[in-house]
Order: structure tokens, then C-alpha cells, then sequence
């Protein structure tokens, strides 16, 4: 009895999780109030009927984190603007290609720091409220995209913590009728200088934290920098880069469901997801465009490829064939601890999809063509 009343519990438990998830709790919910403002007006005040409670969530949250950021600036202003930022390793890459199991490999090696959930989804709170992470931070315990853990320490994206320039391809999932404003957000190309300098700094700041809080070289990922790699370059000239790359098919169909996830749970308005095809076509070739016009931008022993399913197959070699190329120290002593995560994985299982239609699958090898062509995949 004692065990089935705990199993209720806990299903309850997570199924409250999962409703605030996809009702009141937001990626954004670390804005503060005046960034939330500017959001707003920008739509016009667009808002769904239907979210209405998660934007009044965010209203209360802006301004609660206007409150702590502005303490948190005072506090430890000074000491981070003074932390010097080591030159990063960045993991570029499409959604769903496998840049999180990559993120969490490296992430084994104590020589880096990473972003947590917490941390990307408050930039100007964490160094304040950190502490209280576990009682504050609610969402589901997997991702609701893959199955993958999800609390308020694992690696992260940082590109969460500059959505409050406003200038974020992620926003496109909370005003999806608007989604062609922020394209141009995933490479920066043609974007007024203001904004670009705004973005950069956000950017720069978050990491600044992260660097005094941590005192180590950042390992940091997040799919629109895939785009950006002359921007990144600009601001840390002596960055490193690591490319993921799978089978296009197969990051098409993921990409669909997390585009699918995010839009329900960050939106402030309803999407037609017979319209998601297009977006996730259109978004990948801007991205991809972009990076291979770039990369050769990149000095020869500061960057490294590896596909998804090289690294799926055998991710303890693969890993060590990225640090070789970026002539990167420490691989023996991460080695165990790299073990460890993998066996701790084994029984992961990845989600499965019915096969593309005859016409999806031409549209989509038609429109990335060059990517099946330079990684060898047959359309």
C-alpha cells in the first residue's frame, strides 16, 4: 500500500509539473518587467485568450526580477565587470542534431564550467537566487521533446539568456505569427548595429557571470550559433568550435516536435501546425547558409566535426578525437568520469517516427541538399 500511494503521488506530482509547465511556467520567465513591456508592445499585445495566465505569470516575474536584478547589480556589479572571459568552447549545430549529448559528454570534464537550466532561464538573477534553485525552479523532469532529464543543473542553452534584447530566434515561439521577424536573429546578417551591440553585450555579461562564479574556460551551446560563427569570432577571437551533424531526415523530423513542444510551451499565441514544415525548412537553410559561408573563418586547430551517429556508436572515441584535433589537455583525467555518464545513458531510448511521406522527403532533400551532399547522407 505504502508503495502505491507513493506511485499517486508522485504521477500527481508530475502531471501538476507538466500542467504548469504547459499553462503558467515559460522559458522567458527570468525577463524582467521592463524587457516583458517591450516584448509586448512590440506585438501589439497579442496575446491569446488561452495564455493569458502564463502572461500574467510573466508579468508578476518581470517584476520580481526587476527587484533582484537590480540588487544583484549592486552586489556583484563590480566584481564581474572585472571577471575576464577565457576563450570558450562552442558546440554548433541544428536543433535535435545531437548537440546536447555532446554538451553533456564534454560536460564530464571538470577543466570547463557550463550554463545550467537555471542559469540561462534567470541571467539576471542566478548569482542571488541560485541557491534556491531546487524550490524554485518547476517543469517537468524530462523534456517533454525526448525524454531527456531536465532539472535546474544540467547544461543548458545560452542563447535563453539574451532573449530579453528582444533579438532571439527563440522568440519566434512565443509570437509565431510574427516568426519572419526573427529570422534574421539565428546569423545577425543585416542587423542594425544597435541591436547587434545589445545582443553582444547580454551575451557578454551572462558569461561574465559564469566566469566569475566558476573561474573556468565556458562550454556553451546553442543551435542559432551555428549562424554566427563571424560574430562569435568578433567578440572571442580565440574561441574554439565543434560542428554535430546527423542524418538531415531524421533532424527534420525531430525538429518538428520540438518546434511543436516549444510553441505550447512558451507561446503567447496559437500556431497552424501545418505551417511548422515550412518554418523548420526555411530556419535551417538561413542557419546553414550562414555557417558554411563562415567556418572557414575558423582557424584549422580551433575547429572540429563530428556526425551523431559516429558519436552515438562510440562516444568515449569520439570525444577523444575532438580533443586531439582542438589539441585540447585533459582527456585521461576526464576519461572515467566520461565513462560513467555514458553507462549511466545505456538505457535511454530515443524517439521514434512514422516514415516521411514520398513528397516530405523530396521537399526536404531538395531544400538542404547541400547538407546531404557535404556529410555523405543519401536523400
Amino acid at each position: 500500500m505504502k508503495v502505491g500511494s507513493a506511485g499517486v503521488r508522485s504521477g500527481a506530482a508530475e502531471s501538476l509539473r507538466v500542467f504548469l509547465a504547459n499553462w503558467f511556467f515559460t522559458s522567458l520567465c527570468g525577463m524582467t518587467l521592463g524587457e516583458y513591456m517591450r516584448l509586448l508592445q512590440k506585438h501589439r499585445f497579442a496575446v491569446a485568450p488561452a495564455y493569458w495566465p502564463r502572461a500574467a505569470f510573466m508579468t508578476g516575474m518581470g517584476a520580481l526580477n526587476s527587484i533582484v536584478s537590480s540588487y544583484e547589480n549592486r552586489i556583484y556589479g563590480p566584481e564581474v565587470a572585472s571577471a575576464r572571459i577565457r576563450p570558450p568552447l562552442f558546440i554548433l549545430g541544428h536543433w535535435r542534431s545531437g548537440t546536447t549529448l555532446l554538451h553533456n559528454l564534454l560536460a564530464t570534464d571538470g577543466q570547463f564550467a557550463y550554463p545550467t537550466t537555471y542559469q540561462v532561464l534567470n541571467p539576471h538573477t542566478f548569482l542571488t537566487t541560485e541557491r534556491f534553485s531546487r524550490f524554485l525552479f518547476v517543469s517537468p523532469s524530462t523534456r517533454m521533446m525526448d525524454n531527456i532529464p531536465l532539472n535546474a543543473s544540467v547544461p543548458f542553452e545560452d542563447e535563453f539568456a539574451t532573449c530579453g534584447t528582444l533579438c532571439s530566434p527563440f522568440l519566434t515561439w512565443v509570437f509565431p505569427r510574427d516568426a519572419e521577424e526573427y529570422h534574421k536573429y539565428l546569423t545577425f546578417r543585416g542587423v542594425a548595429d544597435r541591436d547587434v551591440s545589445e545582443w553582444t553585450a547580454a551575451l557578454t555579461l551572462f558569461y561574465r557571470k559564469l566566469t566569475w562564479k566558476y573561474d573556468r574556460p565556458l562550454l556553451l551551446k546553442s543551435p542559432p550559433h551555428t549562424g554566427r560563427i563571424k560574430l562569435l569570432l568578433q567578440t572571442f577571437p580565440d574561441a574554439r568550435f565543434v560542428h554535430i551533424h546527423r542524418n538531415p531526415y531524421a533532424i527534420f523530423q525531430s525538429t518538428q516536435r520540438q518546434t511543436q513542444v516549444s510553441l505550447r510551451t512558451m507561446g503567447l499565441q496559437h500556431f497552424d501546425v501545418r505551417h511548422t514544415t515550412d518554418l523548420v525548412l526555411e530556419r535551417f537553410k538561413i542557419m546553414y547558409d550562414a555557417f558554411f559561408e563562415e567556418r572557414s573563418l575558423i582557424p584549422g586547430n580551433r575547429f572540429q566535426e563530428v556526425s551523431f551517429e559516429e558519436l552515438e556508436q562510440d562516444p568515449v572515441g569520439q570525444v577523444k578525437r575532438i580533443y586531439d584535433g582542438l589539441d585540447l589537455p585533459g582527456f585521461g583525467g576526464m576519461q572515467p568520469r566520461l565513462r560513467h555518464y555514458v553507462d549511466s545513458t545505456v538505457n535511454y531510448r530515443k524517439n521514434t517516427y512514422t516514415d516521411l511521406s514520398t513528397s516530405l522527403r523530396r521537399d526536404v532533400g531538395r531544400a538542404w541538399r547541400r547538407n546531404f551532399e557535404e556529410w555523405g547522407y543519401a536523400t
